[in-house]
């Protein structure tokens, strides 16, 4: 019989630095899809609240830290990352476990705003993408979630099968925008 090991996906790929910006994969860890039943909003968030110390997030926005975080996933969608979801949430909420199906990278540095601009259509400058900004939007091809965690630090969020090429696009952009500033 064949023995299985399960492993992340960007397994040999993780972690790079190019030009003082970095590319790190976040732990495997417990994401849950949370989607309010209809009326259910506010009794959700104040569920999510009790249960993991956050509020259900508005718009393009994420609560809770490191370890513990809601991102808003789209209309009416969170992705809870972290704790294993309290049974509670189910009362108010559709909740569904997505632990397989995303692989998540920590983009940091000070030039980690310029690796982005040259790959996501979307203004991710500190002065109009704070921390706790959120977008679902493109880098390339790709549809991801783009998450500012500090001030020079990003989480992104792909699918999992584009795992090899979400790193080869960002660390090409890293690799640019180190040149660019070399010595």
């Amino acid at each position: 019989m064949v023995d299985l090991m399960a492993k992340s996906p960007c397994d040999g790929l993780l972690p790079v630095e190019h030009g003082g910006v970095s590319l790190s994969e976040i732990d495997m860890t417990v994401l849950t899809s949370v989607s309010p039943y209809k009326g259910q909003d506010k009794a959700l968030s104040a569920a999510l609240k009790e249960a993991h110390g956050m509020a259900f997030p508005g718009i393009n926005r994420a609560t809770g830290k490191e370890g513990a975080r809601a991102i808003w996933f789209g209309q009416g969608q969170a992705m809870l990352i972290g704790p294993d979801p309290a049974s509670s949430l189910c009362v108010h909420a559709a909740v569904t476990d997505q632990s397989d199906a995303w692989v998540l990278v920590r983009l940091e540095g000070g030039r980690a705003e310029d690796v982005l601009a040259r790959l996501v259509p979307v203004d991710l400058r500190q002065a109009a993408f704070k921390r706790g900004h959120t977008a679902r939007t493109q880098l390339q091809h790709m549809m991801i979630s783009v998450t500012r965690t500090g001030d020079s630090s990003f989480l992104i969020m792909a699918f999992r099968s584009m795992a090899k090429t979400l790193v080869h696009d960002l660390e090409t952009a890293m690799r640019g925008v180190a040149a660019r500033h070399a010595g």
